[in-house]
């Protein structure tokens, strides 16, 4: 079966490029004009990921991204913000709202498509080494692309679950911003390790008192801890 993609924005040339060149590489298209149909259209269908215009009528991109990451049923969808706005604070707070990739105009169609197919790869299960590992109350389950703790699951996005389970399995190693970049998000080129933080401070928040697991190690990156 087909992803289905939701591609929100408000200029229809925009819409018609993603478009063809997401049918193109084989996704199924639902497009959406405003911020009201692009909510509507994500609770009804439940895409496999959403490509999100920040500069929206009505209901911005802004508060589209909280509603669907408040809702329990939308929360884990993937979401690449794609905007004119290039400022390093509008980049930052759509990660630190629930983004996993954002991508500013005017932009690549290949570009684009190469990330949505590489966080669509994060949501499924690695072809080996797959296994269930258990810190403590803390349980990454990586069949089933679950987390919990004390019996209690803890909904993950697919980016936020692929670099908790890298760390994890990693344990006791500090994994520095660039390598986790490499392997989490595969970006070889000079991308802003903020990003790392961001997801990190995200990641830390979803997992409330299982965060004392992650470590900072100042100046370098992070270290899953057993302690």
């Amino acid at each position: 079966m087909k992803s289905k993609i939701l591609v929100v924005d408000d200029e229809p040339e925009a819409i018609e490029l993603i478009e063809f060149n997401l049918r193109q590489a084989g996704f199924d298209v639902l497009p959406a004009a405003d911020g009201a149909e692009a909510l509507a259209r994500a609770r009804a269908t439940l895409p496999s990921l959403i490509v999100l215009d920040l500069m929206l009528p009505e209901v911005d991109g802004i508060e589209v991204c909280k509603v669907l990451r408040r809702d329990p049923a939308t929360s884990s969808i993937p979401i690449v913000m794609l905007t004119a706005r290039a400022a390093e604070i509008d980049r930052i707070l759509g990660l630190e709202l629930g983004a996993d990739d954002y991508i500013t105009k005017p932009f690549s169609p290949r570009e684009l498509v190469l990330r949505i197919k590489k966080i669509l790869e994060r949501g499924l299960p690695s072809k080996v080494g797959d296994q269930t590992l258990r810190v403590g109350d803390l349980l990454i389950d990586q069949p089933r692309h679950q987390v919990s703790w004390k019996n209690r699951q803890i909904e993950l996005t697919a980016t936020e679950f692929k670099l908790l389970s890298l760390l994890a399995q990693r344990r006791g190693r500090v994994q520095s911003r660039e390598q986790l970049l490499r392997d989490v998000w595969e970006y070889n080129g000079l991308i802003d390790t903020r990003t790392v933080d961001t997801h990190m401070r995200r990641l830390r928040e979803k997992l409330g008192p299982a965060a004392r697991h992650l470590d900072t190690v100042r100046g370098v990156g992070y270290r899953f801890s057993e302690q």
